[in-house]
C-alpha cells in the first residue's frame, strides 16, 4: 500500500485523480487504522490530507456558519461559535466516543464514512447543511447534506472527490433545537437511536419543522411527512402521539447484536416526543 501525505488541496485532489478508485482519504484515522486491523482496506493507497490546516476552521459570516472539513469533534464540543448558535451540533460531539477520539477524528470524515449512526449527520440534517466537495476538475460543488448518503457507508461522492466543508444557516430568530442519543454506554457509545428537531413556533402555531433520525435506516434521514404534520397546527399532545406513530412509520430498522428493531423503533417515538415537549416547554418560560 503507497502512502502519501500532500502539502497542498491541490496536490491531494491531484492524487486522488490519478489513483481514481485505487485511493483512500484519511486524516484521523479513526476508522481506517481499524478497518485495516480487521483487513477491510482494499485502497491502495492512503492520501493523508490531515497537513491540510487550511481546512481546519470554524467560521462565522453574517448569516451563516463555515465548518473545514478537517476541524476536530473536539473542535465543534468547544467552539463558542457552534455553542452559541447551533448547541445541538456542539451537543453531538460531546457524545461522539471519548476525548481520544474526539480529538483525531473530523467532521468531514464522519459524514465520508456516512455510517447510517453518523453523529453529526443528524443535527446537520435539521440545520439543512450543504456540503461543499472539491475535485480536480470541479470545483465548490454544493450537495444538500439530505442527498449526500445512498445507503451504509455509501454517499454521492466521487472517486476523486473530497470533502473541503461543511456550511448552514444560522437558525432564525424563534428556531430552536434539541438533540437527543440513546447508545449501550457513555465512552465509545455507537448509536441505538439519534433524534435532533429544530421547531418554530410563533404564537402557539408551528411555523417550521425538521427532524433528522440516525442509525434507524440505511443512512441518517429527515422525517419528511412527520415534519409536514407539524407545520401550521399547535403543539398538542393529540398532535405529538399523531407524529410519534408517523415518524415509527418512516423508519426502517434492523435488528442486530445492540437492539432489536422494534425496541429502536420505540425509542425514536419516545425520543421524539421528548424533544417536541422540550423545545415546547422552553419556548413558554
Amino acid at each position: 500500500m503507497e502512502y502519501f501525505a500532500p502539502a497542498t488541496l491541490s496536490e491531494a485532489l491531484s492524487l486522488l485523480k490519478k489513483w481514481t478508485g485505487k485511493a483512500r482519504i484519511v486524516a484521523g484515522c479513526t476508522n481506517t487504522i481499524p478497518d485495516m486491523r480487521s483487513k477491510a482496506v482494499k485502497a491502495e493507497a492512503l492520501i493523508d490530507v490531515s497537513h491540510l490546516r487550511n481546512l481546519s476552521f470554524i467560521k462565522e459570516e453574517k448569516k451563516r456558519i463555515r465548518i473545514g472539513a478537517l476541524t476536530t469533534i473536539s473542535g465543534l464540543t468547544f467552539s463558542r461559535t457552534i455553542n452559541k448558535y447551533v448547541p445541538i451540533l456542539s451537543e453531538a460531539a460531546r457524545q461522539f466516543g471519548n476525548p481520544l477520539v474526539r480529538n483525531r477524528a473530523t467532521i468531514g470524515g464522519n459524514l465520508a464514512d456516512a455510517s447510517p449512526a453518523a453523529d453529526t449527520a443528524v443535527p446537520l440534517l435539521v440545520l439543512e447543511a450543504t456540503v461543499v466537495t472539491d475535485r480536480e476538475r470541479e470545483k465548490n460543488r454544493q450537495i444538500p447534506i439530505d442527498r449526500l448518503f445512498v445507503g451504509p457507508n455509501k454517499t454521492i461522492l466521487k472517486s476523486d472527490e473530497m470533502i473541503k466543508e461543511v456550511t448552514f444557516s444560522k437558525p432564525d430568530l424563534g428556531e430552536k433545537c434539541a438533540y437527543a442519543k440513546l447508545g449501550l454506554r457513555n465512552a465509545m457509545a455507537i448509536s441505538l437511536v439519534s433524534v435532533a428537531v429544530l421547531l418554530q413556533i410563533e404564537g402557539g402555531e408551528c411555523k417550521k419543522a425538521r427532524i433528522g433520525l440516525g442509525a434507524v435506516a440505511p443512512k441518517p434521514i429527515r422525517a419528511y411527512r412527520t415534519e409536514d404534520m407539524l407545520i401550521g397546527e399547535k403543539i398538542t399532545e393529540s398532535l405529538m402521539r399523531d407524529c410519534c406513530q408517523s415518524v415509527e412509520r418512516e423508519i426502517s430498522p434492523i435488528s442486530d447484536v445492540r437492539a432489536s428493531a422494534e425496541y429502536r423503533r420505540s425509542m425514536v417515538s419516545l425520543l421524539l416526543r421528548r424533544l417536541i415537549q422540550q423545545i415546547v416547554s422552553e419556548g413558554n418560560r
